[in-house]
């Protein structure tokens, strides 16, 4: 039976991040199985794309963190008696900040089920952005924090098996699915790596290795660039593509250049998904990542589908991808280790191919339209579960009221 979902997020495009690639991902393959879902998100100084039912609302900058914004928890509850108009089954938040009150408060007004997708472990988050308090106080808070939200909806979506037993770690006691967000491949055929090549200035028989994504301090970056340095001493014609925006570019600069490889280096910003970014991935020989904070990984994802073999290692969410070995070396969380990752594959061409083919394949079975079942599942149960409904708030007399089209 069809359902009308409501999600509430407080990121979304243009702000670039894997949680909104998440959202567009389930909202597209959600929709194409015939389910309704609305978006409550923020708008942005520099504007954002018309999208159907997507309700911009007001929002400020967050200090310290300019990326991001602050909903007007007041222009949410403004939006209360057309959305008790359109007739929704369920709340689905999607992040932890203003987002996650104002979507419980929604959901009590409007007498529905509710449900949370967690996608940061804020334990090993937090600290790199507080960094004037002791990392033990943070993480402390982090855990205090995680438990109330977690127990405070009635259902959690994860995106890793790493994330849940985390999150039961905390003493969160509320029901968690497993439900990663998948991938199109369809996304991620066509590109031009000779054209992007040359436009970097990067020779056709160099070995190219490429990190895409947020360039934050919490990526483990420079993990990535010392276990470069070490790699070019035995495959000197290698270069590093950093492709991304964030708070942590000018120190990797800074650090390149104190590690002599800045000219092997490529800082290339954000790259546009359908042109540009399609383009950089086809112009790589492996993708390289370490990041120890992720919850899931998706990017492996996409890299793989391109065909590029995958160098990482397998922490926290990225466990679940690269742990079963296809498509992916898996060095040990040491530099000397992972350099030699980076030389074994740019030396070795049978082992290059074999990933490569291995990689497609298995990114293929990480489908977003099975992915969107199991979020659909979760949304049935918790919609069947629930008691009658009793929604504190009248719809406008005389006329249905839903989202802008």
């Amino acid at each position: 039976m069809p359902m009308k979902i409501l999600m509430v997020s407080d990121v979304y495009f243009p702000r670039v991040n894997g949680v909104s690639t998440s959202i567009r991902t389930f909202r597209a393959e959600l929709q194409r199985l015939g389910h309704s879902v609305d978006l409550i998100a923020p708008d942005y100084p520099a504007g954002c794309v018309p999208e159907d039912g997507v309700m911009r609302v007001r929002s400020r900058a967050v200090p310290r963190d300019p990326e991001d914004r602050a909903m007007s928890r007041a222009a949410i509850r403004a939006l209360l008696p057309r959305l008790a108009a359109a007739g929704y089954d369920l709340v689905h938040i999607q992040t932890p900040f203003v987002a996650h009150y104002s979507g419980l408060g929604l959901a009590r007004k409007l007498g529905l089920p509710c449900v949370e997708s967690y996608h940061t472990l804020f334990e090993e988050y937090l600290f790199h952005y507080v960094p004037f308090f002791p990392k033990s106080w943070m993480r402390l808070l982090a855990r205090r924090f995680s438990r109330a939200q977690g127990n405070s909806v009635g259902a959690l979506a994860v995106p890793s098996e790493a994330m849940r037993e985390g999150l039961l770690r905390y003493g969160v006691t509320s029901p968690m699915r497993v439900i990663p967000t998948g991938i199109k491949p369809a996304d991620f055929t066509g590109g031009d790596g000779a054209r992007f090549r040359a436009r970097l200035d990067i020779r056709a028989d160099a070995v190219v290795q490429l990190f895409v994504g947020r360039v934050a301090f919490e990526k483990n970056i420079p993990f990535l660039l010392r276990a470069f340095a070490r790699a070019l001493d035995t495959v000197p014609d290698l270069m590093l593509v950093i492709a991304g925006e964030g708070p942590a570019e000018k120190s990797l600069k800074r650090l390149s250049l104190e590690l002599g490889i800045e000219p092997r280096m490529r800082f290339v910003g954000y790259l546009d998904r359908a042109t540009d970014l399609l383009d950089c991935y086809r112009a790589a020989d492996a993708f390289v990542f370490a990041s120890r904070t992720e919850t899931q990984g998706l990017v492996l994802l996409e890299a793989m589908a391109t065909g590029l073999p995958v160098i990482s290692t397998a922490l926290m969410g990225t466990a679940s991808i690269v742990g079963a070995r296809r498509g992916a070396l898996v060095p040990e969380d040491d530099e000397t280790d992972f350099a030699a990752a980076m030389v074994r594959l740019a030396q070795d061409a049978a082992l290059h191919a074999r990933l490569a083919r291995d990689a497609v394949a298995y990114a293929h079975e990480w489908g977003a339209d099975a992915m969107a079942l199991r979020l659909a599942a979760l949304y049935a149960e918790r919609i069947a579960a629930a008691p009658p409904r009793q929604a504190t708030v009248t719809a406008p007399q005389g006329r249905a009221v839903a989202p802008e089209r």
